[in-house]
């Protein structure tokens, strides 16, 4: 999912401005990779939210002054510890016909089995390590934990896989599992 997004270069880089900037509801960002150097800038919040409302790893076109359309990917976000609010952002430059390494975030659907009989749904892993190309590449795995009794588990080794998409996690990675509460209690003894 490729979508346009404006950044808007920054030259203040002092801590004064960067408030100035959050208070009108722009995050600051820098973007690098991809052979350039980094491009501080300056993104609106509630137009770069909306779109990674959507799918939080979409390559985004961003249009610079001066530096014209490139693809990102948001690498790495700062939040405030209190507020939960984004207050920096690293968009990591891409080639297109290259191969990127990247996390794609698994989503657990249904309510398993084994809870309802009283068991315990312990989820291991929210996200797995990928390779692929940009034009492959999605917003993650949805994987239907409905038919999961007590003591039945799954490994990263039972995701769907996706045409041209290499899942670099250990394959005996556990992701989710439901247990006895009694081994629950034990282990919370202990």
């Amino acid at each position: 999912m490729n979508t346009a997004i404006q950044f808007t270069n920054r030259s203040d880089l002092s801590t004064s401005h960067l408030n100035q900037l959050r208070k009108k509801g722009h995050i600051p960002a820098i973007v690098y990779g991809a052979g350039s150097d980094n491009i501080p800038v300056e993104v609106e919040e509630k137009n770069l939210l909306s779109v990674l409302k959507h799918n939080p790893r979409a390559i985004l076109q961003a249009t610079i002054a001066g530096h014209g359309t490139l693809p990102v990917l948001v690498h790495a976000v700062q939040k405030d510890m209190l507020t939960g609010k984004w207050i920096h952002i690293d968009f990591h430059q891409i080639n297109m016909n290259e191969m990127i390494d990247t996390k794609a975030i698994i989503h657990y659907s249904g309510e398993p089995v084994g809870t309802i009989q009283g068991g315990v749904l312990q989820v291991e892993v929210h996200e797995v390590d990928i390779r692929c190309m940009p034009d492959k590449l999605f917003a993650g795995f949805t994987v239907d934990i409905g038919a999961l009794a007590i003591g039945d588990q799954l490994l990263v080794s039972d995701l769907a896989m996706h045409d041209g998409v290499e899942i670099l996690t250990d394959s005996s990675t556990l992701l989710v599992k439901v247990v006895n509460p009694r081994v629950t209690e034990e282990i919370k003894e202990e």
